[in-house]
């Protein structure tokens, strides 16, 4: 890793603590896509920074070319997080956005994914794309790790410039896969649901 992720990392838990809760799974080198609820741009850091290093080093946070693709965010995303960047825009249409992860996927390595798509207000994501699905219908050995980020959405909520420094925790639930014969749509709505279930009785 470089240095300069090492302050990165290091920013993030003096911010936000970015305090790894492990409920469901330990801090295991098994291929993963965890997959998270998404309220501020520091999610992705966070979630990042709770891992492990050695996890770190194998885990590749997806973000939005249109805002991490140019200047500053850029060397943030590629060369600190090594991240990989997904086009939202569909500038080709006949282009798979999914193809920069499922490339990643087939070397082994494991992703961070926010299935909403972009970032919400509310405590509780609101409702998952289809990315994950696909993803599990083509890496089924791949675990699925519901993760929930807490008081981000406090911390750095939309507009905001500089993140309110207040404790983040990082809660990694139980992994689950797609059941056989399962519909898209019943398995979106139950991976959202196991996040949900990792954040308690918090309101949305």
């Amino acid at each position: 890793m470089r240095p300069s992720s090492f302050l990165l990392t290091g920013a993030a838990k003096l911010l936000v603590g970015a305090f790894p809760r492990w409920m469901g799974c330990a801090p295991e080198p098994t291929q993963r896509i965890y997959f998270a609820n998404h309220t501020s741009h520091i999610d992705t850091v966070a979630i990042w920074a709770a891992l492990p290093i050695r996890l770190r080093n194998t885990t590749h946070p997806v973000a939005a070319k249109d805002y991490w693709g140019g200047g500053i965010r850029s060397y943030i995303a590629t060369k600190m997080l090594r991240a990989v960047l997904i086009d939202r825009s569909r500038s080709d249409p006949n282009a798979n956005p999914l193809a920069p992860l499922i490339e990643m996927l087939k070397l082994g390595e494991s992703l961070i994914i926010f299935p909403e798509g972009t970032r919400g207000s509310s405590a509780v994501p609101g409702q998952f794309k289809s990315g994950l699905y696909h993803l599990a219908t083509q890496f089924p050995n791949a675990q699925l790790v519901p993760v929930y980020l807490e008081n981000l959405h406090r911390s750095l909520p939309k507009g905001a410039v500089l993140p309110i420094p207040m404790t983040c925790t990082v809660r990694f639930g139980a992994p689950m896969a797609l059941a056989a014969e399962e519909t898209k749509e019943a398995f979106l709505e139950r991976a959202r649901a196991e996040v949900i279930k990792l954040a308690g009785n918090v309101k949305a």
